[in-house]
């Protein structure tokens, strides 16, 4: 009976810790889909809600390292108009604690973007706080 007990209340921790993991990964997901949503739709609004105000993107652009606010080059770079078209990808996420990554894979007609996302709960929310990414040509 002892040893059916403590079974029991393993298994329930088990089954609650999952739980979190997924509601996680999900509230990853989502903060995630702001940002490519936002880039497909061309609608800046959207986009800001993935990013601490503070998140950098950091990038190699002509062989060169280059570092900038994440929302600064976005408010520059979205303009309103139509839909982009393009396909977007959650790959992969990973979290550990208040700690996350994510691989996301933008595709054009003859280039692709992988993005890698580092993301940090926040006062309970995900918010994407550096970005790196690949440009490669299909």
């Amino acid at each position: 009976m002892k040893k059916t007990i403590c079974t029991l209340l393993m298994l329930t921790g088990l089954i609650i810790s999952m739980s979190a993991q997924e509601s996680d990964e999900e509230m990853i997901t989502t903060t995630v889909s702001y940002y490519l949503d936002g880039g497909t739709n061309n609608d800046f609004e959207t986009l800001k809600k993935a990013f601490h105000p503070s998140a950098t993107m950091k990038f190699i652009r002509g062989g060169n390292y280059t570092e900038v606010n994440a929302l600064e080059f976005f408010k520059k770079a979205i303009k309103p108009g139509p839909k982009q078209n393009r396909a977007t990808k959650v790959e992969h996420i990973s979290v550990s604690g208040n700690a996350a990554s994510a691989r996301l894979r933008i595709d054009y007609s003859n280039f692709y973007f992988i993005d890698y996302m580092n993301l940090l709960k926040i006062d309970g929310s995900w918010k994407i706080v550096n970005k790196i990414f690949h440009r490669q040509n299909k």
